[in-house]
């Protein structure tokens, strides 16, 4: 038995026993001789300026999630209708982590990967072991089918940013996500409901949805992250984007700032006046969203994926909108409109893939303006592409997203210690959120409980940490 194939065994069986997290090991990158053979390169020309060969085969692995598979399909068409002689191999699967981690031990990952879902591997783990093709190059490539503009000039606000790590462009996220709460518009206006702008019409129109026989909330129980967004998203809005910026650099006492404080509170009121719908804490994400389109409960925080995963469920005239989370009171330092907006779906070239150069054509192909177009058709989502909603009649969610993101405009905010450290929002603020929301802890407790996680990350000299400017 060789070396690499020792490594494989070992790697496979480390992922039975291995927490979910998805973190490299040391040894996850083999050895010099574990390079899974030399990277075939074609010439770089006007016509192919990032150096396709044109017959080298390439592999796709995507993530099968809400958005499915059958956009990649059509990115793959697209590439093969440029290189033809190119043969495709597509794969998806819901198990990034366990599909893929083996490969990237012993040297013969993908050419492309859709690093995404639960199942996904751990990004500082991949960054810090040199497992990502820098994508550098990608940006300063030009435009597929954008006259006189290279790839980061086609690119919304912030996509570099989120994707970066030391100054690196590493991960393209691919699909820009805003995040919100989420009701039904027909419902609303059959009940003669107004959404609220403030928080105390938001507690005082939850107490006429529980009087109407409705829940106001429902959430993802068995994912209760989702309700960290709009608890942080509410911080901001109160004590601004220095809140984030803290929390992301692992500052002492983060999550105790003023603004986490204030929002803590406000989102107790939820818990403590039965306000979620009865047996939420035993849902996962599309159980409760279902419950939510059948008309269970009023309310439920999510990204702008929502539409297209629950296409299939949600009633005709239904008519899902989003909005920003209300605001705590006019001390808050940002309006009731900003919300947050931010690149998602990553997608990764591996370091040691076999076509790095067509790894990075596919993602110049995604980045065109004919494949982002194609996407949102396909999926209901937006891309990271500027403008390329323009001409496409949208669906109603999805207009609204774009509308809501409008109104934000300059307002918009985020954070990225979710990027920086996987294990600190997945595990440590999900555990958190799961206790607050179910009503076994207070306030007080949930952001002690989510301090001690990123302290713990702090203090973990084994996982590599990084600036947010």
């Amino acid at each position: 038995m060789n070396r690499r194939e020792i490594l494989r065994r070992t790697a496979a069986a480390g992922l039975l026993a291995a927490p979910a997290t998805g973190l490299l090991t040391g040894c996850a990158l083999g050895g010099d001789d574990d390079n899974g053979g030399e990277a075939v390169e074609g010439t770089k020309s006007e016509q192919n300026p990032l150096g396709v060969k044109e017959d080298a085969p390439l592999e796709v692995v995507i993530f099968n999630g809400g958005f499915g598979e059958e956009y990649a399909k059509a990115h793959e068409a697209m590439y093969t209708e440029k290189y033809p002689q190119a043969t495709i191999k597509h794969s998806a699967t819901q198990e990034i982590n366990k599909t893929l981690q083996p490969r990237f031990v012993d040297g013969t990952p993908p050419d492309v990967v859709n690093n995404s879902g639960g199942g996904q591997i751990d990004f500082n783990g991949l960054v810090s072991q040199g497992a990502l093709a820098d994508l550098g190059e990608l940006l300063d490539a030009p435009s597929l089918d954008i006259p006189g503009k290279k790839v980061r000039d086609t690119l919304l606000p912030g996509v570099v940013d989120v994707g970066s790590y030391d100054g690196k462009f590493l991960v393209l996220s691919y699909a820009y996500t805003a995040y919100g709460i989420w009701y039904s518009t027909k419902l609303f206006a059959d009940r003669g409901w107004q959404y609220p702008k403030t928080w105390d019409d938001h507690i005082a129109l939850c107490r006429q949805i529980k009087a109407a026989g409705i829940a106001p909330w429902t959430y993802a129980g068995k994912h209760p992250r989702y309700m960290s967004w709009p608890v942080i998203a509410t911080a901001i809005k109160f004590g601004g984007p220095d809140v984030a910026k803290a929390i992301d650099n692992l500052e002492p006492n983060a999550w105790k700032s003023d603004g986490m404080k204030a929002a803590a509170d406000a989102w107790y009121q939820i818990v403590k006046d039965g306000f979620i719908l009865s047996g939420s804490p035993g849902l996962d994400h599309v159980q409760s969203q279902t419950e939510w389109c059948r008309g269970k409960a009023a309310f439920i925080s999510c990204g702008s994926w929502l539409e297209s995963e629950q296409s299939k469920v949600t009633p005709p005239g239904f008519n899902m909108s989003i909005a920003p989370t209300p605001s705590l009171g006019p001390g808050d330092k940002l309006p009731f409109e900003a919300m947050r907006g931010t690149a998602g779906e990553p997608f990764i070239v591996p370091a040691k893939a076999n076509n790095r150069a067509g790894g990075l054509e596919y993602l110049r192909t995604m980045l065109s303006m004919k494949g982002a177009q194609d996407f949102t058709r396909k999926v209901s989502s937006l891309t990271v592409v500027a403008g390329s909603t323009e001409g496409i009649d949208l669906p109603f969610g999805l207009s609204t997203v774009v509308k809501a993101l409008d109104a934000s405009g300059g307002n918009g905010f985020n954070w990225v210690y979710n990027n920086f450290y996987r294990k600190l929002e997945r595990e440590l603020v999900d555990a958190a959120c799961g206790e607050f929301f179910s009503g076994r802890s207070t306030p007080a407790e949930f952001l002690d409980q989510c301090q001690k996680g990123a302290d713990q990350i702090a203090a973990d000299s084994s996982i590599k940490k990084y600036k947010r400017g």
